[in-house]
């Protein structure tokens, strides 16, 4: 009964630090580095279970340990870019004495080259993911600020055409050139869709059980 008391006064001395406004960009950095490392754990681990089911050899206790592995390493780079894009706006903001715009910029360039800047699977997976988004927004911004003449018609269908022939050429003739999990997900889609041998692999199966 006597840590119940300590206990409330423990709560109510860490919730008013936390309200001071001294310690809100230290304090943001940190919450920052939570939902980076949540937000990348809830993102990857679904992904990762599903790819490692369903493209990936190996025993359980592999295919496992892989989950967790992409897991981690998705959660733990998103905390530290938060984390790092945090402090280092907030370091400009303090050293200027207000913020601009390109703070935002170098922050996320230098956090991008430390943390995001090894060329391994998950990194380039979240690079080519936002590269998506931001060529569109790039476009739209280009719009907006009348540096684009606003289309007269919807090119969204001719758009997509372009990207569905571009990577099904790629695919079919530059096969190396694609990330190797979308090879993974074409082969299994265009090549496997080949080959049978009776009705077990064409209809209930992808590929023959051993015998």
């Amino acid at each position: 009964m006597a840590v119940a008391p300590q206990l409330r006064a423990l709560l109510h001395a860490v919730n008013a630090l936390l309200r001071k406004r001294r310690y809100h960009a230290a304090l943001a950095m940190l919450k920052g580095f939570r939902n980076g490392a949540v937000y990348g754990a809830k993102i990857r681990a679904p992904h990762a279970l599903v790819m490692t089911f369903l493209f990936r050899s190996g025993s359980l206790q592999e295919k496992l340990r892989a989950i967790l592995q992409a897991t981690y390493t998705h959660s733990r780079n998103l905390a530290c870019f938060v984390f790092t894009y945090k402090g280092l706006c907030a370091l400009q903001a303090h050293v200027q004495g207000e913020t601009y715009q390109v703070h935002s910029f170098l922050a996320a360039f230098i956090g991008g080259l430390l943390v995001f800047g090894g060329n391994s699977n998950i990194n380039s997976q979240i690079n080519m993911y936002l590269l998506s988004r931001v060529l569109f927004a790039l476009c739209r911004l280009g719009v907006e600020k009348g540096y684009i003449p606003e289309p007269r018609w919807d090119p969204f269908p001719l758009f997509t055409g372009l990207v569905w022939g571009l990577v099904l050429w790629l695919f079919e003739y530059h096969r190396p050139t694609l990330q190797p999990s979308l090879q993974s997900s074409m082969t299994y889609l265009y090549q496997d869709s080949n080959v049978w041998h009776d009705i077990s692999d064409f209809l209930l199966y992808n590929k023959s059980l051993p015998s």
